[in-house]
């Protein structure tokens, strides 16, 4: 009964492991097919259409290798994005007393960083 217990515990944690593993394509894969389901539930079928050719194509063309670069180059852009709205938000405080222009600098800066976290947080 032990050895049962303890062959069973094994299989879950190598499952788990194996799910873990996934590669980057698969995982990429697998979102696709998620937002498919939601399409679906939702009848958008234009949704549908542009999602199963996604998946088409990241099924076809994708790698690892491929994703990570492509994901550290839209983080880079990103960063010099957030740089380019620090250096605006810093010359319109020098130049202007205008509130309404400084808070919408300070907006669009907030936009960019936010976005940045959610693309530094994000797999691919």
């Amino acid at each position: 009964m032990k050895y049962c217990q303890i062959t069973v515990a094994s299989l879950f944690i190598l499952a788990g492991v194996a799910q873990a593993s996934d590669s980057l394509c698969q995982q990429k894969a697998d979102a696709i097919r998620h937002e498919i389901d939601v399409a679906k539930k939702h009848n958008n079928q234009r949704r549908i259409n542009g999602l199963e050719r996604a998946l088409t194509e990241a099924q076809s063309n994708c790698s690892d290798k491929m994703l990570r670069s492509a994901h550290q180059e839209k983080i880079a852009a990103q960063r010099a994005k957030v740089k380019e709205r620090e250096h605006e938000l810093a010359e319109e405080q020098a130049k202007s007393d205008d509130r309404a222009k400084i808070e919408k600098r300070e907006r669009k800066l907030t936009e960019a960083r936010a976005e940045l976290k959610k693309l530094e947080s994000s797999r691919w």
